[in-house]
């Protein structure tokens, strides 16, 4: 999809998108502050409502 202009991007189905999941991401707990933990908390309980819609459960 390179160079689509914003009148094709919205007849795009990106339901059919991988979901993303397990990245690698590089993280250093050493030199993390407070708002990096904030964030990581943040993206797992978000991880948690993404499985549980997968699942068809209602949140």
């Amino acid at each position: 999809m390179v160079n689509l202009k914003k009148s094709d991007l919205e007849k795009v189905n990106f339901g059919n998108l991988p979901i993303a999941e397990n990245e690698d991401v590089e993280f250093s707990e050493e030199l993390a502050d407070e708002a990096d933990r904030v964030a990581q908390q943040r993206a797992a309980a978000a991880d948690q409502r993404a499985k549980g819609q997968e699942l068809g459960e209602e949140s």
